[in-house]
């Protein structure tokens, strides 16, 4: 869409990190309290459109440390003439005012449909991340149960704070955010289409579901998880049903329906239009759509070193390994998918367009704390019914589309260098002890890692989260700045003063913190611009000169594309790559460790996911050593 590139926008949608509640929260009301979802919602403010001179002027600053001089020079020029009195750039933000006026938020719709349901690359790897958990303790079949069971338990433990709307509201500062994404995640699936997708949440329909899906050798199954008067299984009946869904399925799959989810998504929404023909697939399909999540119970993964282990892990929550693993054990199009692994390898994958990071998180540490519970006795049980095998007819025409789906995951799995790095010198710790943002300091870390490696800047994307404002999802924090670009190239020169540089480090944290209030205010320039190219297309206007210039697309090719995800438990979500030659970079920085996922593509051989994080482990560790070697720094 004139230049839009959605396998960019899909990268500035990738998860944005903020404050966790430092406490487990629990259901505090057996009933729905009326309203009170909704009265929080109605207090939030809309989500406002930043003044046009003030985007122009900082998108031209946003191109200094990217762009050549004759570039920027010539980009000015047209920046100029966008936002003269009476000009087109004046007209679309007049009509940008007005939607605001009249919708709760004027970005959120466009949003989604631009940067996730139009996009027709695969979900797996270049859309939807995934989550590793540290390994857990079991390495055996009842303790992959019993763990699953307590999985599920603590799911439905969550989901009784959404149904009553009790969740305690989080805050960023003193500022209330919006809640609306933890009410988008369960019982919600993306369906796909031939040209746009969709996205259907069933938690909202009349008859909301009681059951989940359960995958196992490729073979799916519906599990009911409430008894007939409401009350959810307890775990040991968990157990009990789980136990007969691998009784019932010991063999793996040979044709596994859920690997068409992983398909480019125009063949998928062919292969889909071709299942549901017939009646006994397409209940299959709408039983997997309308389920509250998935739970993946996996093969173990293939034996690797310690040292690898966490990176293999992150593969198989990223896209299961490809087919020969557990790319057919998934529904990548189902918004929460958990995955317990035979061997104690956990985590979850989820679909990106509900939701971003932090509620996922928020869900998962409270899952987690939950599974840490001393079991109780388990009490009589009466019989239950067999959970339901979903069943599907394959013609010679789905399988057909199932062999190309194996092939093409493979390909993309193979394609795919995934690092996760746990960097053990220090965590948020020291940079706190220096009075400066943790988060501003591990990005200058990016950001002197790629200089050090390519010897100049890049774009380079981090989420902001739009919470504040009522239905706010993202915008960009643009990592790279004049101030960071003259760190980076100083660190290094024998010929500047320690001083000088650490002055350089102080002023870049400052720039960077500087950024990132603004973009949470919804003062950033990228969705702004963008909402300015999505105005002209409602008005039937030609594309502004502006937004086709080689210095536009250059500021959109995030070479890295990062993002914050802190969280309670020890994990770290992972996420692909936004272009061919960048890097995909999610971290999780604790008290005294931080936890790094880099990804790469192998084609590309300018890249290598190794070689980042090794360079990533070195600018930290030398920036530490500046501030320690420059008193000034010590205050």
């Amino acid at each position: 869409m004139w230049g839009i590139c959605s396998r960019t926008l899909v990268g500035m949608a990738k998860t944005c990190g903020i404050a966790r509640p430092k406490h487990l929260v629990k259901p505090v009301s057996a009933t729905r309290v009326a309203g009170r979802y909704l009265t929080h919602q109605r207090g939030l403010p809309c989500l406002p459109v930043p003044p046009l001179q003030q985007t122009c002027e900082r998108y031209i600053a946003a191109l200094e440390p990217i762009v050549e001089t004759d570039e920027l020079t010539h980009t000015k020029k047209l920046v100029e003439e966008f936002q003269k009195a009476g000009g087109v750039g004046e007209r679309l933000q007049k009509g940008l005012e007005k939607r605001a006026g009249n919708t709760e938020n004027w970005l959120s719709e466009w949003w989604v449909k631009v940067a996730y349901l139009e996009y027709r690359m695969p979900v797996v790897v270049h859309s939807s991340p995934g989550l590793v958990l540290p390994p857990m303790n079991f390495s055996d079949k009842p303790g992959q149960i019993r763990f699953a069971a307590k999985l599920i338990a603590g799911v439905l433990d969550f989901k009784t704070m959404i149904d009553n709307e009790t969740l305690p509201v989080e805050y960023m500062g003193q500022k209330p955010l919006c809640m609306n994404q933890y009410y988008e995640v369960l019982s919600s699936c993306r369906i796909p289409g031939l040209k746009m997708d969709s996205v259907v949440n069933h938690a909202k329909s009349s008859h909301p579901p009681n059951h989940i899906i359960v995958v196992h050798n490729g073979q799916f199954f519906q599990l009911d998880v409430y008894n007939s008067d409401g009350t959810a299984l307890t775990a040991e009946q968990l157990c009990v049903q789980l136990n007969k869904i691998c009784d019932a399925s010991p063999e793996m799959n040979a044709e596994p329906i859920g690997i068409l989810t992983t398909e480019h998504r125009d063949r998928w929404g062919r292969a889909y239009q071709t299942l549901i023909k017939d009646k006994t697939n397409k209940d299959s399909v709408s039983a997997i759509q309308r389920g509250i999540f998935t739970l993946c119970l996996d093969g173990a993964m293939p034996h690797v070193s310690s040292e690898l282990y966490r990176s293999c892990a992150a593969a198989q929550m990223l896209h299961g390994g490809g087919s020969q693993w557990n790319s057919g054990n998934r529904w990548f199009d189902k918004t929460l998918q958990f995955i317990v692994g035979a061997d104690g390898t956990c985590g979850a994958n989820y679909e990106h367009a509900p939701a971003e990071g932090p509620p996922i998180v928020a869900l998962i540490d409270h899952v987690v704390e939950y599974t840490r519970k001393p079991e109780t006795a388990p009490a009589s049980m009466g019989a239950l019914p067999m959970p339901h095998k979903l069943h599907f007819n394959i013609t010679p025409e789905i399988k057909k589309d199932i062999e190309e789906a194996k092939h093409s995951i493979n390909k993309l799995a193979q394609e795919v260098e995934i690092r996760v790095h746990v960097f053990s010198h220090f965590g948020k710790n020291v940079p706190k002890a220096y009075k400066m943002s943790p988060d501003a300091f591990i990005q200058m870390a990016l950001q002197l890692a790629f200089y050090r490696m390519y010897k100049h800047s890049c774009a380079t994307y981090e989420s902001a989260s739009l919470r504040m404002y009522r239905l706010g999802r993202t915008d960009t924090i643009r990592s790279a700045s004049s101030a960071s670009a003259a760190f980076v190239k100083a660190f290094d020169d024998p010929s500047r003063q320690n001083k000088e540089k650490a002055d350089l480090m102080e002023n870049a944290v400052k720039a960077h913190r500087a950024y990132t209030n603004m973009a949470v205010s919804g003062q950033a320039i990228d969705r702004h611009l963008l909402g300015l190219k999505m105005q002209a297309l409602e008005e039937n206007l030609s594309v502004p000169a502006v937004f086709k210039d080689a210095a536009y697309a250059k500021a959109l090719h995030y070479r890295l594309s990062t993002s914050q995800v802190p969280s309670k438990t020890d994990c770290v979500m992972c996420f692909g790559p936004v272009v061919p030659n960048g890097y995909g970079v999610c971290y999780n920085p604790m008290n005294d460790h931080i936890n790094f996922a880099v990804s790469s593509f192998t084609a590309c051989e300018e890249t290598s996911a190794g070689r980042l994080a090794q360079a990533v482990e070195g600018a930290l560790v030398d920036m530490r050593a500046l501030l320690e070697q420059t008193p000034k720094a010590k205050l």
